[in-house]
């Protein structure tokens, strides 16, 4: 016996998603941002970068260059 899964339909349009976002932006909790605090060079260790993740950050024009 096979079962056929039926997609539900959603009749939900753009303008009632928003208006449910809109009711449940209250209640979602934005935390604090922390500030983020230079550490010295020194301290860092211990860190290592495969080859293959180093050639494709070296690749990319944004971080390579």
């Amino acid at each position: 016996m096979s079962k056929h899964i039926v997609p539900l339909e959603y009749e939900t349009g753009l303008a009632e998603l928003r208006g449910d976002c809109a009711r449940m932006a209250p209640h979602w909790v934005v935390p604090a941002k922390a500030a983020a605090s230079p550490v010295a060079a020194s301290l860092i260790h211990g860190v290592t970068v495969p080859p293959a993740s180093a050639r494709l950050i070296d690749a990319m024009s944004d971080y390579g260059d």
